[in-house]
């Protein structure tokens, strides 16, 4: 059986606050795309005495066996029994890209097979288990355009504001390491939330709708500041990093005509 477990971009990313738990409150909206992986899992004609993953397409940079997948096949199996499986996974989102991918895949991993075996775990567990896995995982399990908070895993939903849209997702090649990036963020309370902002026009985010992550991310790698700024002269309404990158996406009202040192970092476009 083969499942498509997409990603996601952040409109706006504000950190709001330290938590007593090592982590940081956040506010962002995660808003599901069509980029995706392709999983897929079968059950073999011959026993085997434990999960096997093959990972092909994009390098995520780490052993296949830790994996989030095999991961989340062990959560399930603590208080579950089902087969040991093959799993295929077949990557097309770029790894440390902000956008989602590795969660992506556990949380559609844990919502097939919950589903193809019966084990009748609903939704809210699901989360939790996905939360054990990393802060974006729950959003996967509805996938549907939320506003989250608290470390990213209260959800509100918001209304699909870039229905109609071009967007169009491209990624550097750099890595930004998620702990440094906080470190080098000043957590404060916006005086604006992003359910007030999402209201303006699209054209009208620009300068209000922020990722903190971003500031750093361009000091550190000047592309995706030169990424931004020449989606903006090819006429984005809007355009922004996602999460703490290195993706960088723009907003059309439009397909655009974009220049070729835009064309090879383009990793998906099309209309929401």
């Amino acid at each position: 059986m083969i499942f498509f477990p997409n990603s996601k971009i952040n409109i706006g990313l504000r950190i709001t606050g330290n938590r007593d738990d090592g982590y940081h409150n956040i506010e962002t909206i995660f808003y599901p795309v069509s980029l995706s992986d392709a999983l897929e899992f079968v059950i073999p004609d011959q026993i085997i005495d434990k999960d096997i993953i093959k990972v092909t397409g994009i390098d995520t940079g780490g052993e296949p066996d830790d994996n989030l997948v095999i991961k989340a096949l062990l959560k399930l199996r603590r208080k579950n029994h089902f087969p040991f499986l093959k799993i295929h996974l077949h990557k097309a989102i770029p790894a440390g890209a902000g956008l989602g991918g590795g969660s992506s895949d556990a949380a559609c991993l844990l919502k097939v097979i919950n589903r193809h075996f019966g084990l009748n775990i609903d939704n809210l567990n699901l989360k939790a288990m996905a939360l054990e896995l990393g802060s974006d995982c729950p959003f996967f399990i509805d996938c549907v355009p939320s506003l989250a908070s608290g470390r990213g895993e209260i959800f509100t939903p918001v209304k699909a504001v870039l229905s109609g849209y071009y967007l169009v997702i491209l990624n550097p090649g750099v890595g930004i390491n998620t702990g440094e990036a906080y470190q080098n963020c000043r957590p404060g309370i916006p005086s604006t939330n992003l359910l007030q902002l999402i209201e303006l026009p699209v054209v009208e985010w620009k300068g209000q709708i922020i990722n903190d992550f971003e500031d750093f991310a361009i000091k550190k790698y000047s592309v995706i500041g030169d990424i931004k700024e020449e989606l903006y002269n090819c006429n984005a309404l809007f355009s922004l990093m996602s999460g703490s990158g290195s993706s960088v996406y723009g907003i059309f009202s439009d397909k655009p005509k974009l220049p070729d040192k835009l064309r090879d970092f383009v990793i998906w476009e099309g209309f929401m």
